[in-house]
């Protein structure tokens, strides 16, 4: 027996690698550091706070800065708005009970009647309908 001969191989048996926040982890580092090893540290711009989402200035907060137009909305015509109050004046409605007819909130007709809202033309149809009145165009 003497002729017979075994190749032995060693193998090493090894936890897999770390995975990136374990290599982040505060013992992970301690002991890369007693080791001698490397250690990169890189701090993000915005680490740990909310500073992009509302202090920087986005493109389209910076080309409304630099416009030089006076930009507005488009708001109710003087016209309407006295139109709405005359006829809901007429059939005895206050702006909550009008608000409750044409399922909007009191706020919508108060907007409407005080010309701050943004005309929408679905809201006028469902006042005229609930008015009985003829709001827009020629009368």
């Amino acid at each position: 027996m003497a002729g017979i001969v075994q190749d032995w191989e060693t193998v090493v048996i090894r936890k897999k690698a770390p995975t990136a926040a374990a290599r982040k982890d505060e013992k992970a580092v301690n002991a890369a550091r007693r080791a001698g090893a490397e250690i990169e540290t890189v701090k993000k711009a915005t680490a740990g706070s909310n500073k992009a989402a509302s202090s920087g200035t986005s493109l389209n907060t910076r080309k409304l800065d630099e416009d030089t137009e006076n930009l507005a909305h488009e708001k109710v015509p003087t016209e309407l708005k006295k139109a709405i109050m005359h006829a809901r004046n007429e059939k005895k409605l206050t702006q909550a009970q009008l608000a409750q007819m044409i399922n909007e909130k009191p706020q919508v007709i108060q907007e409407y009647e005080s010309g701050k809202a943004i005309p929408n033309q679905q809201i006028i149809t469902k006042l005229e309908r609930a008015l009985g009145a003829k709001l827009r165009g020629k009368k």
